[in-house]
């Protein structure tokens, strides 16, 4: 049971986290209008793969995962 508490804490944190980032997005306008992100507008049809936001986060949670494990 003490696992299964620890777990929900860092799941909650982390949940928390990804809350705090979702409302300061608008202040960070580069996030998501990275070069490589790729970006599709026509009259009735709109495409966005930020691809290049993608792994930029990829590469900094992991980081973070490296450090929080060492």
């Amino acid at each position: 049971m003490e696992l299964i508490g620890k777990n929900l804490i860092f799941f909650g944190i982390i949940i928390l986290l990804v809350g705090f980032l979702f409302t300061l997005s608008g202040k960070f306008p580069f996030i998501g209008n990275l070069p490589g992100d790729i970006s599709i507008k026509r009259d009735n049809f709109s495409f966005y793969f930020p691809i290049t936001t993608s792994i930029l986060l990829s590469v900094i949670i992991s980081f973070i995962m490296w450090l929080l494990n060492r």
